[in-house]
């Protein structure tokens, strides 16, 4: 099964991958590195911009401040952010995470209210952008109907500014649910998992030969090195995934094998902690996805959240009963 057009736009990326950091097989050569100006991370600074864009931009130049002034856990927090609110949009996952890096679970005021917690006095809210919508009527007059039909329809006039709350800034009825934990075991996860790549067309084997790898891409076929854990296997599958739908694609800047590598393995800590496995703050390896490269980080950084959350909804269906807390914004 193909992807849906909406993940496959969204991903927009390139290059068959392989693991270097698994020792896995070469990839194959980058394209062409098309304009600076092709990219959407360029010139934004009118009052015209979108606001989304707006917003990303400066969350990356903040994050940029910070990884240059050597706090490279900084990156680390991000990625964090996108394990916890992958169901966000890109825009406000970094807006939560530089606001508030250590939210856990955030919602509105009245979302806090139905659900019996109150939020504290005195606390700051953390400001995201939600979409204003507006209807549009469509007058279809017809010789037959005496009235004419009006039809409304849905579209996007703007974005406005709202606040949330981490659960920690509120008071009130036990949230339970927030206690559930995996705690290292991989679940059904993996199962869920494999079921994916297969809908997707790509091939998964067990091969002693890629030792001392523990994975491998081959774009359209994934090779594990059989007999490891089953946290580990879980996240060496998720790592070839990663590279599966992160670099087949022409991309939008030039990339080296090794932020390639490290935009898998980013992917593979996302949904390793979002399932509830010890992912470790390797903070120093993500940040050669910067490499003073602004442009490059911005993008790296939005693909990694498409992909972890293609693959967070494939292997976590019940995500949508997790709303509200858990809302797209």
């Amino acid at each position: 099964m193909p992807f849906p057009t909406a993940a496959t736009t969204a991903l927009n990326i390139t290059d068959n991958g392989a693991t270097l950091s698994r020792n896995a097989a070469p990839h194959r050569k980058n394209a062409a590195q098309r304009s600076r100006s092709d990219s959407p991370y360029q010139q934004r600074t009118t009052q015209r911009d979108n606001p989304t864009q707006l917003l990303i931009k400066q969350a990356v130049d903040y994050l940029i401040q910070q990884l240059e002034a050597g706090k490279s856990e900084s990156l680390t927090a991000y990625l964090s952010a996108m394990a916890r609110f992958h169901s966000y949009s890109f825009g406000n996952i970094l807006q939560i995470a530089r606001q508030r890096p250590t939210a856990t679970r955030v919602a509105g005021i009245r979302t806090w209210n139905k659900m019996g917690r109150f939020v504290r006095k005195g606390e700051k809210g953390i400001q995201i952008l939600a979409p204003m919508v507006g209807y549009r009527s469509n007058r279809k007059d017809t010789a037959a109907e005496p009235e004419p039909e009006t039809k409304q329809q849905s579209v996007l006039i703007g974005f406005r500014a709202v606040y949330v709350f981490d659960v920690v800034q509120t008071e009130g009825a036990d949230l339970p649910e927030f206690e559930h934990s995996i705690a290292g075991e991989v679940g059904e996860h993996r199962d869920r998992l494999i079921d994916f790549l297969a809908q997707q067309n790509i091939a998964l084997e067990f091969n002693e030969k890629i030792a001392p790898a523990l994975g491998v891409s081959y774009g359209g076929k994934i090779a594990l090195l059989p007999g490891q854990s089953k946290a580990e296997e879980f996240i060496s599958l998720v790592h070839e995934t990663a590279h599966e739908l992160l670099h087949k694609a022409e991309r939008r800047t030039m990339t080296t094998q090794t932020v390639r590598e490290t935009e898998a393995e980013a992917v593979a800590f996302i949904v390793g902690q979002a399932v509830g496995l010890e992912m470790g703050n390797a903070s120093s390896d993500y940040i050669q996805m910067y490499a003073g490269n602004a442009t490059l980080l911005a993008e790296s950084l939005e693909v990694i959240q498409r992909t972890a959350s293609i693959i967070l909804r494939a292997i976590r269906p019940e995500e949508a009963e997790r709303e509200p807390i858990a809302a797209a914004s």
